[in-house]
């Protein structure tokens, strides 16, 4: 028999409409009590791990071995992933087991998966599960710093995990729940080591404070950590953490650096660089009576210091309606630079409002 032009265009014609008429008539199961058939899940996965491993051809992995990528990212794991995934600290209830696919058990899979990959999973989620993209696609540091947490995951203890994402201690596996991470369980002071990427919140100005926290809020100020961790809390209750922290002392230690280093940053932030439109930083930061919206800097960490300066450099980092000063201020800054002013004011005692 000849299949001719016709019949094949009759078939496309067909199908397609046959196609529609089963939709319609409800005969396709979609009762995640049925599971899948074996070989639908088989090419589920397949089609996942391709789309996957074709889409990290791309991406390169930093450096993941510096332990300060692990604190941010284990607090927005227990409050943001653990409920689905479980944790060392937590098993997964019944009813995400329920789910289809049920959201797998980290420790069991993540070793399948390169670091890119990881990344590519993370940052964009996966279609047709529970798995969502990153909030905020600008900040692949942090999704980074995810990944570097999750390779490190299947070896981690209850008590290893417990104190790295700042739970309360001896609490019962029972009574685990979002609710045990807390402003303190990354900003504490106690947690914050000399290569902490989490900032000091104490002694800032409360005007500071409440306008970072709204930005968050309102999507301007981009952070998938942070605007998960304050997502779900009450204004009034925003207003109660930054006069909190507003009230703490400022911490004493300060950082200790070369003295070359601090002094070049000393330079740049007291006098700028005006051949390449570089601001002194003095000139708005910690001034005496000077702009209570404006941070203290000093006393920061350094990896934290420039973290920030380099997103602000590439025009991620908002905030309030005075972020596009920054923004500017940064934009010709150097990694020389910024090495120097991040080393000059974290070792700096700060003199401002």
């Amino acid at each position: 028999m000849t299949i001719r032009w016709k019949h094949v265009l009759a078939l496309i014609v067909i199908l397609p409409i046959a196609g529609l008429l089963i939709g319609w008539s409800g005969l396709i199961g979609i009762r995640a009590s049925s599971g899948h058939w074996a070989v639908t899940d088989w090419f589920l996965h397949w089609v996942m791990r391709s789309s996957v491993s074709t889409a990290a051809i791309t991406v390169q992995a930093p450096p993941l071995d510096n332990p300060a990528l692990l604190p941010p990212a284990a607090g927005h794991f227990e409050s943001g992933c653990a409920t689905c995934h479980g944790s060392p600290a937590q098993a997964r209830s019944t009813a995400v087991l329920g789910m289809l696919p049920p959201p797998p058990d980290l420790k069991g899979v993540i070793g399948s998966w390169t670091d890119e990959q990881l990344f590519e999973i993370v940052k964009h989620g996966v279609r047709y599960t529970g798995m969502p993209a990153w909030p905020v696609q600008t900040r692949d540091d942090e999704v980074w710093a995810m990944v570097a947490f999750l390779r490190r995951l299947p070896d981690m203890s209850s008590g290893q995990y417990t104190a790295m994402a700042g739970l309360a201690t001896g609490r019962q596996v029972a009574r685990m729940s979002a609710q045990a991470i807390t402003c303190d369980s990354c900003h504490g002071e106690q947690r914050l080591g000399e290569d902490s990427l989490i900032p000091s919140l104490s002694g800032q100005s409360k005007t500071y404070l409440m306008n970072s926290l709204q930005a968050y809020v309102q999507g301007r100020r981009p952070s998938g950590i942070m605007q998960q961790a304050v997502s779900t809390i009450p204004e009034d209750q925003l207003r109660e953490f930054a006069a909190h922290y507003a009230s703490q002392p400022q911490p004493l230690h300060r950082s200790a650096a070369d003295r070359s280093l601090v002094a070049r940053g000393q330079e740049l932030a007291e006098k700028g660089r005006a051949a390449d439109t570089i601001p002194a930083c003095l000139s708005c930061h910690e001034r005496e009576g000077g702009n209570a919206a404006y941070p203290h800097l000093s006393g920061q960490k350094v990896p934290y210091l420039e973290t920030q300066l380099r997103l602000f450099r590439g025009g991620v980092r908002g905030g309030s309606s005075y972020s596009h000063i920054m923004t500017e201020a940064a934009a010709h800054l150097g990694d020389e630079d910024i090495t120097a002013l991040a080393a000059y004011f974290a070792g700096r005692e700060s003199v401002g409002p």
